[in-house]
């Protein structure tokens, strides 16, 4: 049997801006759903953290949710198991109230997980591990103890793992030895796909903040059988990045067509010919694109000109975050609070840069 797995839809994500939503959709519609319906699966496993906001879901993201997810999966006849996922949750505390459970609950194909359950998928047992907090924990505990199966999914966040392709890691979790006793273990959560081998953290199927540039997207499947998972890439991409030295490259043949329906960051590096750089913004500005940054490199400021000492006692943001921590009187747990103002600092570049 082949499990389709997709993690970290974020509907809603970016606003419910329409440009990101037609994105969405484009992977949705011609990659996703046209894969499952040329392979005949008949069972995808979401895990979690379907919907972006956790305390409201707009009627846009509500709409575009219903007819180009949740009803695509009732036309292909797609047995779908839903992970909830912290996002998915109004309380930090409970997954009692979340929003699959008012916007998915009705459809009898569609299967909701807030609390672990062992579930037989063509005689393979797998845990499904919705996001733990305090209703579920004492559950997800025993689960985690005296499950008879070898294989997990869920929506975790554990220690040592790599949050995003800027390789933030986790701090503040779980530690991967309570995992140890099952064979593979596959999560949603951290947007950046990355492994140790035995855990699979599986990433987002497309872009949606700028840290996910240049990251491979997509989703995947697993076989229970042979129990080989099978990465299916999303080509699509919204995100480009141009960095702009005219004295490596002639920019007058440089084919701006690719850069419609992108959002482009223009970096100038090394800037000679004002004319020509002022005839490249035009075609650039002319190509389509849904916005484009042009972001000045003041060459001026080469490292050769910087004193040693100014470079000597210079840190980067995280640095500083983590000393402004540990100098703290406080009596909270600081790794957890630095682990916290790391995804804060995250968030704030992906939307401000």
């Amino acid at each position: 049997m082949k499990i389709a797995i997709i993690t970290d839809t974020h509907f809603g994500a970016r606003n419910d801006n329409q440009n990101f939503s037609e994105f969405f959709f484009k992977f949705y519609n011609d990659i996703f759903f046209s894969y499952l319906k040329k392979n005949d699966i008949t069972t995808c496993i979401h895990m979690g953290d379907v919907m972006d906001r956790r305390k409201y879901v707009s009627y846009k993201t509500a709409t575009d949710f219903r007819q180009n997810f949740l009803e695509r999966f009732q036309e292909l006849n797609i047995d779908l198991h839903m992970i909830i996922g912290n996002h998915d949750t109004y309380y930090k505390n409970t997954s009692e109230v979340n929003s699959m459970s008012e916007l998915a609950s009705e459809d009898p194909l569609t299967t909701i997980y807030t609390e672990p359950k062992v579930v037989d998928f063509d005689g393979v047992p797998i845990v499904l591990m919705p996001w733990i907090n305090a209703n579920n924990y004492d559950k997800s505990i025993d689960i985690l103890k005296t499950a008879n199966a070898d294989i997990l999914m869920g929506h975790l966040e554990i220690n040592g793992f790599a949050m995003n392709a800027g390789n933030m890691v986790c701090e503040g979790g779980w530690d991967r030895q309570e995992f140890k006793r099952f064979e593979t273990v596959f999560s949603g959560h951290f947007h950046h796909k990355n492994d140790d081998g035995h855990i699979y953290y599986l990433g987002t199927p497309y872009e949606i903040y700028w840290s996910d540039y240049n990251d491979p997207k997509g989703f995947h499947i697993f076989d229970t059988e042979t129990r080989e998972l099978e990465r299916i890439l999303n080509p699509y991409t919204i995100y480009e990045k141009i960095y702009y030295d005219d004295s490596q490259q002639d920019y007058s043949k440089h084919d701006v067509s690719k850069y419609k329906d992108h959002y482009v960051k223009l970096i100038v590096v090394n800037k000679k010919d004002l004319y020509g750089f002022d005839k490249f913004t035009d075609r650039l500005l002319a190509a389509d694109a849904y916005e484009v940054k042009i972001i000045e490199d003041f060459s001026e400021l080469d490292a050769n000109n910087v004193s040693d000492e100014i470079v000597e006692n210079s840190e980067d943001t995280i640095t500083l975050l983590e000393k402004y921590v540990d100098d703290l009187d406080v009596s909270l747990d600081k790794a957890r609070l630095k682990n916290t103002m790391k995804s804060l600092y995250s968030e704030a570049q992906d939307l401000e840069i």
